[in-house]
């Protein structure tokens, strides 16, 4: 599988655990706000990191490492993700995925298999707001949908989260996610921040009274939903 890119040590990135991050390649979104455009956009360009390096790297690091986070991009659309999940297993490595959900035969098949201990699915906005928020005009959100019922019947370790922006979301389309995911395990409302690799900018952080606001929305349905990387 091509390696984009490789984060060696992460507090954050796979919850309570000590990990490190591989990232893969491009993305069937287009979602404007995207802080990973260059992987998006321009999977073919940069440097690829050779499988073998990760391997080497958590051979190394057995017994301080816990587990490895595969994010992207979306990962699912990586050849080669399932053989590369068996082999972090077959390490005593936990494993856990990030997907934007667009591909629910993929997840059944990594469900199925045992092959993620973990999987956090990126839940964009509401499904009347999906296209404009995903970028894809006149996107159908049932693959979405079946992907929220594979997870949350899974019986491993999950999250939903949504990345929040004023431009995007209102208290209105939070309380309708949190509706439709309603006794979910997690549910994190991400702020928005410029990471200087934005698909096309021109969105904003909501101020701390608006993402307050957008939690107790999510709370009318989820009481254990929370902000994520919010003081």
């Amino acid at each position: 599988m091509l390696i984009h890119g490789l984060q060696k040590l992460t507090l954050l990135d796979y919850p309570g655990k000590v990990a490190c991050t591989v990232f893969t390649g491009g993305c069937n979104f287009r979602c404007p706000f995207c802080h990973n455009a260059s992987l998006v956009l321009r999977p073919d360009e940069g440097e690829h990191i050779p499988e073998e390096e990760l391997f080497a790297l958590l051979k190394k690091r057995q017994g301080v490492l816990e587990g490895v986070c595969i994010t992207g991009g979306e990962p699912t659309l990586a050849f080669g993700l399932e053989t590369l999940m068996a082999r972090i297993k077959e390490m005593g490595y936990l494993v856990k995925l990030d997907t934007n959900g667009t591909r629910p035969k993929a997840v059944k098949r990594i469900i199925d298999a045992g092959l993620a201990d973990m999987i956090a699915m990126d839940i964009k906005n509401s499904y009347e707001k999906y296209p404009e928020t995903c970028g894809i005009s006149g996107y159908d959100t049932a693959p979405i949908r079946e992907s929220i019922q594979l997870i949350m019947s899974s019986g491993i370790d999950y999250e939903f989260r949504t990345t929040v922006m004023r431009e995007f979301h209102t208290p209105d389309d939070i309380r309708a996610i949190a509706k439709e995911i309603q006794g979910a395990k997690g549910y994190f409302l991400q702020a928005y921040r410029d990471s200087g690799d934005i698909l096309k900018g021109g969105c904003s952080r909501p101020t701390d009274g608006e993402l307050h606001a957008l939690l107790s929305a999510a709370r009318e349905y989820l009481p254990n939903a929370e902000l994520r990387g919010v003081e």
